[in-house]
């Protein structure tokens, strides 16, 4: 008798391993067709080339190197109180959350059930006389189940893994929202600064004008003057009370601005006072550029974890066309028609114990096109780290040639504002002795105003190009272990189960994917 039993079971493992390599669908060779590019092999250019290479990566705290106390409190307040931060730290919280989600499904999982009822039995002509005619009776049931997935193509694994890269992908577009508040903290602050020199430089002119003014009417009633010159000399003052209204709504408009960066009202804004910023940081590149650039940057930290949660999408995709077994066992108590805690009784109680196979047999190419639409992601995320990369060269490279031609407008304006200045002094002397006509103080004094706009300017440009350049190299935010290992940012091809995989893949080369079978034996 023992005989047929060992050839049932025989015949019932053959079958089982052909309908497990018969069911491994076909990936039907889809794979990604994008590579990363490697940093390294960019051409950083001759501005970044001829820059100086001796200075370090930026502090946390590179505003700092403005030496403004105000400013410095400014940016810890938007820090903490800034909405859009605080949504980005959330969105951090809430991936992370999806990560232990995800992890869950890598242990054991045990459900319970309970199910207490209280019935009444009919007594009329359906049911008609009996044992339970107008009776009152308890229907009972109490489960406990247990599940676990072995996960032998690794789908949970890669799926824990991938849910845990999106949860450093979003910790990382936080640090990007910090820096990029910090920097719009700066911008604003600088913003303002230049604008009080403006202000300066309007009030200024308006008082020159005035002294104008007063020295025409005073050659007028001396008989050296006419009553044009007078009118002339009045003509511009309205025009420099409107440039001083405008630059103090300007001010005002800054503060607001400041103001909602640190989550605050516009009346917090009013205590700002003036800035006294003094940069004295050196315009310098670190030496390790372009090839770190990938681990200080926490937009371009932020695109390499994507492709690393995009690589794992291929391998879970993959394990899909694979069987899935699963360990099942429950054990429970079921009583009708009972007392109430009948179902507790040993006689009532039944368990089940066993595995349960799954596999895809015709799917009509779901496996293939979510296979496909994970290569596809993976290849724009990779394309999107290459146009990150691409693009941060260009702003660092941007911000040091316009530091360097800042430097020479620099220069270059203060020496326009010297020889104005002089100009003005002679026109306006001449015109005081009857030199010359008004015409010429106009002309001088208009050279004057445009030169001393222009210098407040490229000072005011000079201190962005600063603020900009440190945020183009990272600002300071990203610990370089904070990146995802290169091998992490590639599909799992050769790793884990995958030798096994393959080795199924190939035993079913011309199976087409199909819909899934469920098979539970040992029941």
């Amino acid at each position: 008798m023992q005989f047929p039993v060992q050839k049932g079971i025989a015949a019932l493992a053959v079958l089982t391993i052909s309908s497990i390599i018969a069911g491994c669908a076909s990936t039907g060779g889809i794979a990604p067709q994008t590579h990363a590019v490697d940093p390294s092999s960019l051409d950083a250019g001759a501005a970044i080339r001829a820059a100086n290479a001796d200075a370090k990566w930026s502090a946390a705290d590179w505003w700092s190197a403005y030496n403004d106390p105000q400013l410095n409190a400014w940016v810890t307040s938007a820090e903490a109180g800034n909405p859009t931060l605080a949504a980005a730290q959330a969105r951090v919280r809430e991936a992370r959350s999806m990560a232990g989600v995800a992890a869950s499904a890598l242990s054991p999982q045990i459900n319970g059930n309970l199910s207490i009822e209280r019935q009444h039995w009919p007594d009329n002509v359906y049911y008609g006389p009996g044992p339970l005619s107008n009776a009152n009776t308890w229907d009972n049931t109490g489960t406990i189940g247990l599940s676990y997935h072995l996960d032998l193509w690794g789908k949970d694994h890669n799926s824990a893994e991938q849910a845990l890269d999106l949860a450093h992908m979003r910790a990382a577009d936080a640090r990007a929202a910090q820096l990029e508040i910090e920097t719009n903290v700066v911008r604003a602050y600088i913003d303002m600064s230049m604008n009080y020199a403006l202000l300066d430089i309007a009030k200024a002119t308006r008082d020159q004008q005035q002294q104008i003014l007063s020295l025409a009417q005073r050659r007028l009633k001396g008989g050296l003057g006419t009553q044009l010159e007078v009118s002339q000399a009045e003509t511009p003052l309205p025009d420099y009370e409107r440039q001083i209204d405008v630059l103090e709504e300007a001010i005002a408009l800054n503060r607001n601005q400041l103001a909602a960066l640190a989550g605050k009202g516009p009346g917090s804004g009013d205590a700002i006072t003036r800035p006294q910023l003094a940069l004295d940081a050196p315009a310098g590149l670190p030496s390790a550029l372009p090839a770190e650039l990938i681990g200080h940057r926490p937009d371009i930290v932020a695109a390499r974890w994507s492709v690393a949660a995009q690589a794992r999408g291929i391998d879970v995709a993959k394990a899909g066309f694979y069987p899935d077994v699963n360990l099942l066992g429950s054990l429970g108590g079921f009583a009708a028609a009972g007392p109430l805690f009948q179902f507790l009784r040993s006689a009532n109680g039944g368990w089940t114990a066993g595995p349960a196979l799954s596999l895809p047999i015709f799917d009509g190419g779901r496996l293939r096109g979510e296979l496909g639409a994970a290569s596809a992601g993976y290849d724009e995320a990779v394309s999107a780290y290459d146009q990150t990369i691409v693009s941060a060269l260009k702003q660092i490279a941007d911000q040091v040639v316009r530091m360097r031609s800042l430097a020479t407008q620099q220069n270059d304006a203060q020496r326009s504002v010297d020889a104005a200045r002089r100009n003005y002094t002679l026109a306006r002397e001449g015109y005081r002795r009857g030199l010359t006509d008004y015409l010429n103080v106009l002309v001088a004094q208009n050279q004057l105003l445009r030169a001393q706009e222009g210098i407040a300017r490229i000072e005011a440009a000079r201190l962005t190009a600063h603020a900009t350049l440190v945020a183009a190299l990272g600002g300071g935010l990203a610990d370089p272990v904070d990146a995802p290992p290169a091998a992490d940012a590639l599909p799992a091809h050769g790793r884990g189960h995958a030798s096994v995989a393959a080795a199924a893949s190939s035993a079913a080369a011309a199976t087409e994917p199909t819909v899934s079978a469920a098979v539970h034996p040992g029941q």
